[in-house]
């Protein structure tokens, strides 16, 4: 379940860009609002998955999760380059992180 909660963690980092985009520089305040929001889920879903996720695994997972599906947000929504470069860094972290949940070590 821990896992999962990460995951979800990670899937609310996609909205704390899009509400940070949209928020431009704090001027606008529903974006703002859905921000914050899904800021303090983001970190609200790491803190519970460390209770059982060692903390460095957590976090890695958590930051490369976040990171991928940032830059595939980015992709779709905010028209950024797509690059072969771009999409193979992002196959990297992805490899990555199923290296750290194979791994199997628990704290």
């Amino acid at each position: 379940m821990a896992w999962i909660i990460l995951l979800i963690g990670s899937i609310c980092e996609v909205g704390w860009l899009i509400g940070m985009k949209y928020a431009d520089g704090f001027t606008r305040l529903w974006p703002s609002v859905i921000m914050v929001f899904f800021m303090a889920a983001s970190v609200g879903c790491l803190g519970l998955a460390v209770k059982e996720i060692p903390a460095a695994t957590a976090y890695a997972v958590w930051t490369g999760g976040s990171v991928a599906a940032v830059t595939v947000v980015g992709f779709y929504l905010f028209g950024e380059p797509a690059t072969l470069l771009r999409i193979g860094s992002i196959l990297l972290i992805l490899i990555g992180m199923v290296g750290l949940r194979l791994d199997g070590v628990d704290p």
